[in-house]
C-alpha cells in the first residue's frame, strides 16, 4: 500500500520525510517558536505569551483561544498589513450579535490549502477524470475555487456545481458531464443516489458537514465503492485532514496544525480519547491561532496508520452542541431507504414544545414512511411532539441545507 500522500506533501513544502514522531515534534516545536516571537514582537492579541517553549508539551500550560475571542478580537490576531490580506471569511455564528468572527489569509495560505486538497484527491482521482464540485463558490480563493485548483492540477476537471442547485439541476449536470467522482457534503450526494441512482459515480470525497455511520453505510451501498472523507474548518485554512487508502481516520496536515483533544474541563487527554479537538495553526501567515477550541468532538487514533505514515489521524469529527443533536438525528432517520432530505425546527407555543420535521421522500406512498419516521423520534425524543410535513421529493426541489445541518432556530407562536 502506498504511504498517505500528505507525507509527500510535508517533504515537498517543508524538506523532510515525516519518518518518525520526534522529528515531526521536533519541527513542530521550531515552527510554535517562530510564531511565538512573531507574536511577542507584534504586541498583539497573544502578546502576553512566553517568546518560546523547551519542549511542545508546554504547550498545553497556554491559555485557550475561543470562538468569541475570534469574534471580538480577531482583527488584534493578524499579523500582516491589509494589502497582504487575499481572503476574509467572516461568518454569523449561534450566540453572537453584529459582526460574526472573520478569518483572514493570505495567498499563501490558500496555495497551502491547495496543495492539502490535492494530497487527498490525489489519493483516487486521475488526469483526465471528471469531479462534480458541490461546493460554494464565493470568487478568488473561495472554498470551490481552491478545490477547482486542485483538480486541476492533478489533470482532471472540474465541473462546478456549487452549492443551491435543485436535485434536477444537478441530475441535468450529471447527465450531460458524465463525472466519476463527487467532491461535497455527504447528505447532497446521499439524496442524489437515493433519488437518480450513481449514474456515472464511482468515488467521493465528503466534507462541509459531520458524515455519522448511517450516512456512510448507505452512501457506500448505493456508491459502491469506500467514501473519502475530508475533515477541514476556516479556523485552519478551510483544509485539515485527509483520507488515505487505508481508510483509517484521517491524516492531519502536521506541519501546519498542531491538534490537541481535551476534555470537558480543559485538560489534555491521551490519544484515542474522544474530546474536543484543539488546534495551533503554525502554518498559517496571516491569522494564526493558538490553542482555538474548534468546538469540534472527535480523537486522535493512537500508533501508525496502516499505510506506514506516524502522522497523527483524526477519527470522525462531529458537532458538539446544536449540530451534533441534528448528526444524533441523522444517523437514526436516514436508515430509512425513502428518505431523501429532512429538516427540524423546535415550536414553542405558549410552555408546550413541539417538533417540526419537513421530510422529502423518494417514494409516492408516504403512510408507512412516516410511521417509520415517529417511531424512530418516538425512541430518541420520547418526551417531545413530532408534527410531520412530508412529500415527494421533486426536480424542482433544493436540498434542505445549503450549509452545515443543524436544528433549526426556535419558532414561537401566541398560545392558542
Amino acid at each position: 500500500m502506498q504511504i498517505s500522500r500528505i507525507d509527500r506533501m510535508i517533504k515537498e513544502l517543508e524538506g523532510f520525510t515525516p519518518s518518525s514522531r520526534e522529528e515531526i515534534e521536533d519541527f513542530q516545536l521550531k515552527k510554535l517558536n517562530q510564531l511565538l516571537k512573531r507574536e511577542t514582537e507584534r504586541g498583539g492579541f497573544y502578546k502576553n505569551l512566553p517568546s518560546s517553549l523547551s519542549s511542545l508539551s508546554e504547550l498545553k500550560s497556554l491559555p485557550f483561544t475561543r470562538e468569541e475571542d475570534l469574534v471580538s478580537k480577531g482583527n488584534r490576531m493578524v499579523l500582516l498589513s491589509q494589502s497582504e490580506i487575499s481572503k476574509v471569511i467572516s461568518e454569523h455564528t449561534s450566540g453572537t450579535t453584529g459582526a460574526g468572527k472573520r478569518v483572514y489569509y493570505t495567498e499563501q495560505d490558500c496555495m497551502h490549502t491547495v496543495q492539502l486538497f490535492e494530497a487527498g484527491l490525489g489519493e483516487f482521482i486521475f488526469p483526465g477524470s471528471r469531479t462534480l464540485v458541490c461546493m460554494p463558490y464565493s470568487g478568488p480563493f473561495g472554498l470551490g475555487e481552491l478545490i477547482s485548483m486542485a483538480i486541476r492540477n492533478l489533470g482532471a476537471e472540474p465541473i462546478e456545481a456549487g452549492v443551491g442547485k435543485t436535485y434536477g439541476e444537478l441530475k441535468g449536470l450529471m447527465d450531460t458531464h458524465q463525472p466519476d467522482t463527487f467532491v461535497g457534503m455527504p447528505v447532497v450526494l446521499l439524496s442524489l443516489l437515493r433519488l437518480y441512482g450513481k449514474g456515472s459515480l464511482e468515488r467521493a470525497l465528503v466534507s462541509g458537514d459531520a458524515c455519522p455511520d448511517t450516512v456512510i453505510r448507505e452512501i457506500e451501498k448505493l456508491l459502491g465503492s469506500r467514501l473519502w472523507p475530508h475533515y477541514g474548518s476556516r479556523e485552519m485554512g478551510l483544509g485539515g485532514a485527509i483520507c488515505c487508502a487505508a481508510h483509517e481516520g484521517m491524516h492531519l496536515r502536521e506541519n501546519h496544525v498542531i491538534p490537541e483533544i481535551v476534555d470537558e474541563n480543559g485538560n489534555t487527554v491521551p490519544d484515542g480519547v474522544f474530546g474536543e479537538l484543539v488546534i495551533t495553526t503554525i502554518g498559517m501567515e496571516a491569522q494564526p491561532l493558538i490553542r482555538y477550541r474548534t468546538g469540534d468532538r472527535t480523537r486522535i487514533l493512537p500508533g501508525r496508520c496502516s499505510c506506514g505514515s506516524c502522522v497523527k489521524r483524526l477519527d470522525e469529527v462531529s458537532r458538539i452542541g446544536v449540530t451534533g443533536e441534528m448528526r444524533t438525528l441523522d444517523n437514526s432517520l436516514f436508515a430509512v431507504p425513502e428518505l431523501v432530505d429532512y429538516s427540524l425546527t423546535w415550536k414553542v407555543t405558549g410552555s408546550a414544545e413541539t417538533a417540526v420535521l419537513e421530510a422529502l421522500v423518494s417514494v409516492p406512498g408516504m403512510a408507512e414512511t412516516e410511521q417509520k419516521i415517529r417511531n424512530i423520534w418516538s425512541a430518541l425524543k420520547k418526551d417531545v411532539p413530532l408534527q410531520v410535513r412530508i412529500r415527494e421529493a421533486q426536480e424542482g426541489d433544493r436540498p434542505l441545507y445549503a450549509a452545515k445541518r443543524r436544528v433549526q432556530p426556535l419558532i414561537r407562536t401566541a398560545d392558542p
